[in-house]
């Protein structure tokens, strides 16, 4: 974000410009989740949930960046919005790469621990991509149900991002609305 302040700051004339804050534990999209989760499983009742956030290098979070916590927090309000057992769901970090240390725990190690449980139905989600992409669809789907599967796991089923589930776009559509207030034509 500081590009975009770097790019206007040599500007003559600035545009009004708009920031929205992280909506990690906000109810419109803690709300969204949980019915995306509904429908994903209505079919797939899951033994074990495996909720998973894409990684970053360790140092990013010992200098300060709440990235960490904010997933944290998300995962906790999901679990609490679920009233899911929290002994039956693993938070993780994805997508390593490079040699320095990433924040922890790693969700091909977590995968592969959970096999060796022999847990019937694994249900994963990533809950930090608001739209599914090459990541969630061939890392989390393929390459780590391939892996939980042949590390002994049982049936293992990645539950769809956002997307364009009707609560996701009613949430959003909260959330834009909260943060465009006195922006809109009619004054709202």
């Amino acid at each position: 974000m500081h590009h975009l302040f770097d790019c206007l700051r040599k500007e003559r004339e600035i545009p009004s410009v708009r920031v929205m804050p992280p909506y990690f534990d906000a109810p419109e999209y803690i709300d969204a989740l949980a019915a995306t989760v509904n429908d994903a499983t209505a079919d797939f009742p899951p033994d074990h949930v495996l909720i998973s956030f894409h990684g970053v290098p360790k140092r990013y979070i010992t200098s300060g960046d709440p990235y960490q916590c904010h997933c944290l927090t998300t995962a906790d309000k999901l679990i609490e919005k679920m009233g899911w057992d929290r002994s039956k769901v693993s938070v993780t970090f994805q997508s390593l790469f490079g040699r320095e240390e990433w924040i922890t725990p790693y969700t091909e190690a977590t995968l592969r621990g959970l096999a060796k449980q022999k847990i019937g139905r694994l249900a994963s989600m990533c809950p930090g991509f608001t739209a599914d992409c090459l990541e969630t669809l061939e890392e989390m789907a393929i390459t780590n149900g391939e892996i939980y599967r042949h590390e002994g796991g049982g049936d293992y089923r990645l539950m769809p991002c956002l997307n364009t589930h009707p609560a996701w776009i009613t949430g959003l559509t909260a959330l834009v609305t909260r943060e465009a207030a006195g922006w809109l034509p009619d004054g709202s």
